[in-house]
This record gives structure tokens, C-alpha cells and sequence, in this order.
């Protein structure tokens, strides 16, 4: 395994599938809407946008950002204003989030994201270099609130029973539920066993910056439609080619009707899945991105051109029953 800074999966990101095999926290009534926003990485004005969003919704509602929703805000103002908002609800920490807790800014970890082997070397550096700027903008108390994020949770929503997480099933950091794995078989299969041992129907994720919403069988490879990884890609960048929308996923016992619905999956006694469109002023969010990060910085070479165009990537690459594979 590689040891060194942005590729690194250190001790302390690990857990085992088996955390998840506990009774979501009691609620007054049960939970009939479920938002999860991972990625936002620092985006304000998605944020606003998703704020919005959440407040139209009706019925015992929740809302949980899981991990890495700083990232682009080195503005220490700006820094304060996502890590207030996100506080006021709950919250888990992703890998850059478990990084800024740490007391030192020279961590081995790097960024923490623990880039595969598919991804090059440049993006690993340019990440670290990032992380290293974005590192100056916390102050102690921020740290201090980071470091007491749990990196995981557990939620009901109807009768389905939901594992959320930043990484994967065994990592705050892992890529087992990218979408680039998430093609092979064999991995599925791997992920059965995760599902198994956590005892949950859905595990919802973000971190490896792609979306996709993919049908997991049982280990006797039957077809279980609530069984599905839900990914959100990236709540604060585009997901798709021509389409600069940032995406959630809500989970609830009744869907959205709105044009923000990119794609919707059913899961169990009337539960659906759906991956919700974060829409926002392009012109302004470029404006306030530059201003952070003006052209020949790290993070203007490594992401605005995803900012501005989307990644190669299509939606209908995102949605995957047992039986599709993707090439």
C-alpha cells in the first residue's frame, strides 16, 4: 500500500462494517425525509441552495452534511460561514475535514483523500498543496469543533435502514463505493459482505467526486431492489458533462416532484432515492471561486474547468441495476 502524502489511509480513518449494526437514534416520529450533502467543498452559494431546498420539505425532515464540505474556502470569513451553517445541523467529518482537526498542518496523510492508483500523481501533489493553503484558514476552536465530528451514522427513513458515511463501509477515506469499482463484479460482491455485516439496506456516501446510485444482490446473487450504494458525487461541483449542477441525495417516503430530480431509484415500502440537482448562479460562484483561487492556483489548474464544463462523465453512467455494467 502506498504510504505517502493524498494516497495514504491512515489507522484512525478505519472502522469495520459491523458499527452500523445498531438501532438508528430513537426519533419522535419516524424520519420521513433524509437529505445527505457530501462534497460541498466549500461551495457558499450551494449551500444556500440546499438550505432552500431543505426548507420546502414537509414531515419529520433531516438533514446531514457526511463529510468534506470545506475544501475551496480558504477565506477564512467564508471558512467561518460554511462551518457555522453546517453546524446548526448534523454533520460527520470527512477526510479533509478529519484532517484540519489534527493540531499539526504536516500530517502524513496529506489531504487525506487516499487516492487510488488510477488517479496520477499531479492531482495527489495539487491536492496537498491545497489542503496545505485551506489548513491556514481554521482557527483552533474550528479544529477543536471538527475533531468531535463522528465519521459515521446511522438513520431509518421509513422501513429502509441507511449507513451513512463519507468514505465507505471501512474508511472515512475509502473509494469501495466509487463508481470506477463499483463496475467489476467482484466488487459488488465485496460490498454484499459490507451490507451484510453492517446490516443495513442502503449506504449513502460522497467522496470520490463522481455519482452514482448502484443495485447491490445478496451473497446468493439475487436481486434486492432496496439494496443500493447511493453516492452523491459532489454536492458543490458539477456531476455531469454540460450540466454544472452540484447534487444531493434524498432519501423519503414520498419523491420530489421538482425539475431538480436527475434520477430516482425505489427502494423498500415506499421509500425512493432520488439524486436532487444543487442549481445556482454559475456566474457568481465562478466569481467567488476566482476571488479564492485566482487563474495558475491550485485549485483554478486542478478544478475550474469541471466548474465551468463538468466532468466526462453522463448521467446515464450514474444509475446502475445488479445486471448493467458500465464500460
Amino acid at each position: 500500500m502506498d504510504s505517502s502524502p493524498g494516497r495514504s489511509c491512515p489507522l484512525h480513518y478505519r472502522y469495520a462494517p459491523e458499527v452500523f449494526a445498531v438501532p438508528a437514534p430513537p426519533d419522535a416520529r419516524p424520519l420521513e425525509v433524509l437529505y445527505l450533502v457530501g462534497g460541498l467543498y466549500g461551495n457558499d452559494l450551494a449551500l444556500e441552495r440546499v438550505l432552500a431546498l431543505f426548507e420546502r420539505e414537509t414531515g419529520n425532515k433531516k438533514l446531514i452534511f457526511n463529510g468534506d464540505f470545506h475544501w475551496f474556502d480558504i477565506d477564512p470569513g467564508v471558512f467561518a460561514h460554511i462551518q457555522r451553517t453546517v453546524m446548526c445541523f448534523q454533520a460527520l467529518r470527512g477526510n479533509v475535514e478529519t484532517e484540519l482537526a489534527l493540531a499539526s498542518t504536516s500530517s502524513d496523510a496529506g489531504c487525506g483523500c487516499a487516492y487510488p492508483d488510477w488517479v496520477e500523481q499531479g492531482v495527489v501533489e495539487c491536492s496537498n498543496r491545497i489542503f496545505q493553503k485551506l489548513s491556514h484558514a481554521a482557527s483552533p476552536q474550528q479544529r477543536d469543533q471538527l475533531k468531535q465530528l463522528p465519521m459515521w451514522l446511522r438513520a431509518d427513513v421509513g422501513g429502509v435502514r441507511v449507513g451513512i458515511v463519507h468514505g465507505d463501509a471501512t474508511s472515512v477515506a475509502g473509494w469501495g463505493f466509487a463508481q470506477e469499482v463499483l463496475q467489476h463484479a467482484a466488487h459488488r460482491a465485496q460490498v454484499a459482505t459490507w451490507m451484510d455485516r453492517a446490516q443495513v439496506d442502503v449506504f449513502a456516501s460522497s467522496h470520490t467526486c463522481l455519482p452514482v446510485f448502484q443495485a447491490i444482490s445478496t451473497q446468493q446473487g439475487e436481486q434486492s431492489a432496496s439494496r443500493w450504494i447511493l453516492n452523491n458525487g459532489a454536492a458543490g461541483m458539477p456531476n455531469f458533462a454540460g450540466d454544472c449542477a452540484g447534487l444531493l441525495t434524498r432519501i423519503a417516503t414520498q419523491p420530489h416532484r421538482g425539475a431538480e430530480v436527475r434520477y430516482s431509484v425505489s427502494l423498500q415500502a415506499g421509500v425512493v432515492a432520488q439524486a436532487i440537482a444543487i442549481e445556482m448562479d454559475q456566474a457568481a460562484w465562478h466569481s467567488r471561486f476566482q476571488a479564492q483561487w485566482p487563474p495558475g492556483s491550485d485549485a483554478h489548474t486542478g478544478y475550474f474547468d469541471r466548474i465551468v464544463r463538468g466532468p466526462r462523465y453522463g448521467l446515464a453512467q450514474a444509475l446502475r441495476t445488479e445486471d448493467k455494467t458500465i464500460c
